[in-house]
């Protein structure tokens, strides 16, 4: 009996996904654990493996297929000793499909498609049958003019007086056809009108300018709703605090000499990454999530690192940064990000985390401040550390500073509570010997 071979759940919250590519063809034989295709969530692309034996008799959806609900059917397996060309795959059903959103976007389109319609017709509809009795006036229902929507947008792109036209429609409803055969006298002079009409602001017209237009992929989308949802939705808080990188960038040229034996080369961000788990286990009010009526107070702490990657932006996870060594956190951190990249992290490495760090010091950028990563309560914002006049001992001096900027949502974190947290990890940077205990 054949076997349906379904777009599988990678992850808990999965609900759909795209089916980047195949790595098999009908015909082909197949084993357990032999890697049939690629599947693209909104974080990463996964492999996917077949978890039965025999001939891929058919594809039902196609590489390349968007928004492909989990469970459908997406190919066909034959089993031993059944006619693979006997087995057909069954239509794939359209993504989306029933879904609020794509209604919304139909009746867009329909709208958009009407509107290009009317502005692009060559030729004016015929005129409405002339009735035995005049039609009654637009202006039947009291003073308000009863035409459709459409109606009103022709009449007001083409600057046509609704009140001078008779309306062809039940109960002398202004439609369509009566604007576009309205007569010349019946456009609207600007001296006859009651008040001015405001100037629409300027729209740009984006297809008149030369551009080039990419398809936003999954982790673009999840980006744009995700970091929108948080601004709308979360509270935030800035601290921004100064801090002297002299004396940790001088252990991390000594560390560095010490480890190079063991191909290890730790990066500023490393340090970074252990400061602020150290800080949050200092301050654990800051170690927070807010959960409508409970708050989650962590027992550890999750350092989600922001990475740069070619569809946008990822946060591999390092897990329990505080209990673990900084030569850890680099070869750690260094692998999450080479597969970050190469779009291969499994969900649990980059979905949870208890709070964000997001450096920017290897851009120049001095100092800014970081959207909260939900549903965590902080993210840390890392500037490029700079010579600058700094006082020391009450006494101006030249030192290495970077700004650092912690956004906190301050229904869950007090202002008291972040200044605490920012003291402790400027402390912890200023005197890095600490994060070796």
């Amino acid at each position: 009996m054949s076997i349906e071979i379904k777009m599988p759940a990678l992850s808990p919250t999965m609900e759909e996904g795209t089916l980047a590519k195949w790595l098999v063809e009908p015909g082909q034989k197949v084993e357990p654990g032999d890697i049939i295709a690629e599947i693209e969530t909104d974080k990463a692309t996964m492999e996917f493996e077949c978890i039965d034996e025999g001939t891929i008799a058919a594809i039902a959806v196609e590489a390349g297929t968007e928004n492909v609900k989990v469970g459908t059917i997406i190919a066909m397996l034959a089993e031993e000793g059944e006619d693979a060309d006997a087995i057909s795959a069954p239509s794939a059903p359209a993504s989306d499909a029933g879904t609020d959103a794509t209604k919304v976007e139909t009746q867009d389109r329909q709208e958009k498609v009407e509107g290009e319609k009317t502005r692009t017709s060559a030729a004016p509809a015929p005129a409405p049958a002339p009735a035995p009795t005049p039609a009654p006036t637009a202006q039947n229902d009291g003073d308000r003019i009863v035409a459709s929507p459409l109606a009103k947008r022709i009449a007001a792109e083409k600057g046509i007086d609704l009140s001078a036209i008779s309306g062809s429609g039940p109960n002398g409803r202004i439609v369509k056809a009566d604007v576009e055969n309205a007569k010349p006298g019946q456009h609207k002079a600007a001296a006859e009108t009651a008040a001015p009409t405001p100037t629409p602001a300027p729209k740009t017209d984006a297809p008149d300018i030369p551009h080039d237009a990419e398809k936003l992929s999954g982790m673009r989308k999840t980006i744009a709703r995700r970091l929108t949802e948080s601004k709308q939705q979360v509270p935030h808080i800035y601290l921004t605090v100064d801090i002297r990188l002299d004396a940790l960038l001088k252990l991390r040229g000594e560390l560095n000499a010490t480890l190079a034996a063991r191909d290890v080369k730790l990066s500023v961000n490393d340090l970074m990454i252990k400061a602020l788990a150290r800080a949050l286990e200092m301050v654990p009010k800051c170690n927070v999530q807010f959960a409508g009526d409970e708050l989650y107070t962590f027992k550890r702490s999750d350092i989600s690192v922001a990475v740069s990657v070619p569809a946008g932006l990822i946060t591999p996870i390092v897990t329990d940064a505080g209990g673990k060594s900084v030569s850890k956190i680099s070869t750690e951190m260094k692998d999450l990000a080479t597969r970050a990249r190469d779009g291969k992290l499994q969900p649990h490495e980059f979905q949870g985390g208890t709070a964000s760090l997001s450096n920017m010091g290897m851009y120049g950028i001095k100092q800014f401040e970081a959207v909260i990563n939900p549903p965590q309560g902080m993210i840390m914002a890392i500037g490029a550390g700079e010579k600058r006049a700094h006082v020391i001992d009450d006494a101006l001096q030249i030192a290495t500073v970077m700004s650092a900027t912690g956004s906190f949502d301050h229904r869950a974190i007090d202002g008291a509570d972040g200044a605490q947290l920012m003291a402790a990890f400027k402390d912890l940077i200023e005197n890095p010997l600490d994060l070796l205990a």
